[in-house]
């Protein structure tokens, strides 16, 4: 029997959804991301649900979006969107902000537990979360990504510090800057976010819709909606941008590394320092 991409269970009031590609590191395939939204918009609508919990199978919640897998290639070739700008532009859109914001807005208190890797899709991912906890292995990595929350998530600052430099933040850091609420050791992050969960399930339902709502419309207020549709287009523009010929990297000994590799290498030097 195939094991599903994503698992959902309930337990009590509580949602259980785990995206299950361990051996992609939880890699975003369209398929996983259709399948997300489908369960997010289930457990949305269920009045027995309370809270949404978010989990990635294996090693690590999500290494980002599915660059090339087999299974996400074959997909591809079966389903092909609408090549040129105006088709890279749609499914963009519809698959990482759409859909990302639809699952920022259900209507439900929504915990993610990270774990290892969360890098690109994988923040994305996170940060559409109204709560993060973090295991301690957990590595976050952004970049000027589909759904742009980095500005919200940190302060500006920070924010451009980090993706200037394209550096990973453990844990620990992550803490210490606010992008996450709580570090805990791996061993037990499942277990303390389903009991965080099942407190925060014990308050009138109604009542968390319109704590969430409050929060939410604040930032939408000040422009978070708007922010993120407008740097989509940013997005796009850079993507474009790395197809020019006069695109470089420019490192010391002239190699252009992958950005994750470097993003190792500008943690570890920050952390020498």
């Amino acid at each position: 029997m195939t094991e599903p991409i994503v698992k959902y269970e309930q337990i009590d009031h509580v949602a259980v959804i785990t995206t299950n590609r361990p051996e992609q590191y939880n890699a975003q395939s369209r398929k996983l991301l259709e399948e997300l939204d489908r369960l997010f918009a289930e457990a949305g609508s269920n009045p027995d649900v309370r809270v949404i919990t978010l989990f990635g199978a294996g090693k690590h919640f999500s290494a980002g979006h599915d660059l090339g897998s087999a299974a996400e290639l074959q997909d591809r070739e079966e389903r092909p969107h609408q090549q040129g700008v105006r088709g890279h532009f749609d499914h963009s859109r519809e698959q990482f902000v759409e859909k990302s914001m639809r699952w920022r807005n259900v209507p439900k208190p929504t915990i993610a537990g990270v774990h290892g890797y969360c890098i690109f899709g994988g923040w994305i991912l996170a940060s559409a979360m109204d709560i993060i906890y973090a295991g301690q292995s957990a590595m976050f990595l952004a970049s000027n990504f589909q759904f742009f929350t980095v500005p919200w998530d940190l302060h500006p600052r920070k924010a451009k510090e980090l993706l200037y430099e394209s550096r990973f933040i453990d844990a620990r850091e992550a803490l210490d800057l606010e992008l996450v609420n709580c570090v805990v050791p791996d061993e037990e992050l499942q277990d303390t976010v389903l009991e965080y969960a099942t407190r925060i399930a014990q308050n009138d339902p109604f009542q968390l819709r319109m704590m969430k709502m409050a929060v939410n419309q604040m930032q939408d207020t000040q422009g978070y909606h708007a922010h993120i549709s407008s740097a989509h287009l940013m997005h796009m523009l850079s993507a474009t941008g790395e197809k020019d010929p006069d695109y470089a990297l420019k490192v010391p000994d002239k190699k252009r590394r992958p950005m994750v590799e470097r993003a190792f290498e500008n943690y570890h030097s920050k952390k020498d320092e």
